[in-house]
């Protein structure tokens, strides 16, 4: 590919000589403390089976750069006999708690011996820290008490990989995925499993945890979630999921994640062969970028039967992936402005030239000005950790900071991320983008 900007990045993770490899990156961002967590499993090889622990770096965030500690084993964030997976935090802004949810894997065992017997030996698991991830509590196993019975009609699961979310009412959401199976027995063997996305929820902060209604369509594996404000006044969940099915899914939930409505395909998010993770962050949309007549056609195109709640600051969605349909190369971020529409995706922007697969990505506001002046609205912008490497996408997990004025610059030409999409009224007649 051709020069052109891509942001600074500091490496948090490298491979070592031995062959210990570091994955599956989860960022958490605490803007009340100033505070980033990043995670990644620790791996005796990249093989998945390999995986061994979570180790953490905490960062400090100052006004133009963020100072890293060591990195650090979680060494409670394990069951004995198990390998520590997908690490999945949560912040509570309620209560200032901190949960790292991971799933614990028995041994060695693959997800697709798991998926082939219909046996499932992971166990669904959290820490939590009050002090901003400088210690943790004795792990928590919710296995049985959340999942219960609906093990038996799961050959395995999985969650996120990357962060949860907390809704304005207090809820707490963890994305996760299961392999649900179809049809147990077909001459002795495991039929059919049908992979299905969904959320753990929790409305008393972490006391108890509930499991919500699977995806009911499309296949769905690791997933993300963003909390959608509309200018109406009414709030949507929105489900990005990983597939293989050339292109990247998205569901929605009117009723905060207990129930998903049927998912669709989005055209302009492509996925690798074998499907990749991939980030979702939302953010309140920045009035500043658009003149009177682009929120007008907004309120137009959202709001043509007023709810009477009132006009709110719409959210915006940023999401990042790789951008090639052969390979996991090239990590690019997208940015929807109407991510209820799965055509309003406009990218990408090429963050990280060469081979790169999982990242995860934190908002997060800058102080305005060189001196942080107050009474200036702050500066939106995005941090970003994720795998990379020059011959393999699992050499380094890498962390990056830009800006969403850096994104909209550097957004092909022949995309217009401030106006609404076309109907499909308006669509009629046209050719198919390239």
């Amino acid at each position: 590919m051709g020069s052109h900007h891509v942001p600074a990045r500091t490496v948090l993770f490298e491979r070592e000589k031995n062959g210990v490899t570091y994955r599956v990156p989860a960022l958490l961002y605490i803007p009340r403390w100033s505070t980033l967590l990043a995670f990644a499993e620790e791996r005796l090889s990249v093989d998945d089976a390999h995986a061994n622990l979570l180790v953490l770096r905490r960062g400090t965030f100052y006004r133009n750069y963020v100072e890293w500690e060591d990195m650090v084993a979680v060494d409670k964030a394990r069951l004995t006999g198990h390998r520590s997976m997908n690490p999945c935090p949560i912040y509570d802004d309620f209560t200032g708690q901190i949960f790292l949810f991971f799933i614990a894997v028995l041994g060695s065992t693959t997800e697709s011996y798991q998926i082939i017997t219909g046996r499932n030996l992971a166990r669904l698991c959290f820490i939590t820290s009050s002090d901003q991830g400088r210690s943790w509590s004795d792990v928590t196993d919710l296995t049985h008490q959340v999942i219960g019975e609906s093990l038996k009609e799961w050959a395995t699961f999985a969650l996120g990989p990357g962060h949860g979310i907390q809704l304005k009412s207090g809820r707490l959401l963890v994305p996760a995925y299961t392999y649900h199976i179809n049809c147990r027995n077909c001459f002795g063997k495991l039929c059919r499993t049908t992979p299905q996305a969904f959320a753990f929820r929790s409305d008393d902060h972490g006391k108890s945890w509930k499991v919500g209604e699977l995806i009911p369509n499309l296949h769905t594996v690791e997933c993300q979630l963003v909390s959608v404000d509309e200018e109406d006044g009414s709030n949507i969940l929105y489900c990005n999921a990983r597939s293989s099915l050339g292109f990247r899914v998205q569901a929605l939930s009117s009723d905060g994640g207990i129930v998903f409505q049927p998912a669709q395909l989005v055209e302009k998010l492509v996925e690798t062969p074998s499907g990749c993770h991939g980030s979702v962050i939302g953010f309140p949309a920045p009035l500043a970028f658009l003149s009177n007549h682009d929120i007008n056609n907004a309120l137009q195109h959202k709001t043509h039967h007023r709810t009477g709640k009132g006009f709110q600051t719409p959210t915006w969605v940023l999401y990042s992936h790789p951008t090639s349909t052969h390979s996991r190369l090239n990590l690019g971020v997208y940015l929807s402005t109407y991510p209820k529409d799965a055509d309003s995706w406009r990218g990408p922007w090429v963050i990280y030239e060469g081979p790169s697969a999982y990242s995860d990505l934190s908002y997060i506001e800058l102080p305005s000005g060189e001196d942080g002046s107050v009474g200036l609205p702050p500066i939106v912008a995005f941090a970003c950790l994720y795998e990379n490497g020059l011959k393999s996408p699992y050499e380094q997990i890498s962390f990056s900071i830009f800006t969403l004025y850096e994104v909209i610059q550097n957004l092909p030409l022949k995309t217009n991320v401030l106006h609404p999409p076309m109907t499909k009224d308006q669509r009629k007649g046209n050719c198919a983008t390239s």
